[in-house]
């Protein structure tokens, strides 16, 4: 199941049911996310979406201002298409494009692909005592409930 990688930024291409449905159930990080909070998500951010042929495969989204910082989440493969280089393809074209050059800041959060984003110049944070969050891992969870 595998054939060249076309990425595109079109919002219009991207399968919000497949999206959603990777997300919400096949995601560590957004299980039992609501559609409409992955509707509101992905209009409100700059989306790559990767397509083999017709079907969407791949995603990645980007939190940012275009200015000063950026965020990048919900980076995934279908899993009948992984080990083929898709992610590191969709990281290159999120990393190369131009409304994301010169930002101070470019951030993401992983528990399980800190190699693939090392090979793009991520690192742990400089300073993190400088850093905070509020972090609600089973916000999505506790809203079905």
């Amino acid at each position: 199941m595998s054939g060249s990688l076309r990425i595109s930024t079109d919002k219009s291409e991207l399968d919000l049911a497949m999206i959603h449905d990777f997300l919400a159930n096949g995601s560590y990080w957004a299980k039992g996310i609501a559609y409409e909070t992955v509707r509101k998500a992905i209009d409100h951010s700059l989306c790559f979406g990767g397509y083999v042929g017709q079907a969407q495969v791949a995603f990645a989204r980007v939190i940012s201002d275009f200015a000063t910082f950026a965020n990048l989440v919900d980076v995934f493969v279908l899993p009948a298409y992984r080990g083929h280089g898709y992610g590191k393809q969709m990281v290159q074209a999120v990393m190369a494009h131009p409304s994301l050059q010169g930002l101070r800041r470019f951030m993401l959060a992983t528990s399980d692909a800190h190699e693939l984003y090392r090979s793009h110049g991520f690192a742990s944070p400089a300073r993190p005592e400088t850093l905070m969050e509020i972090y609600k891992p089973d916000i999505y969870q506790a809203a079905h409930r």
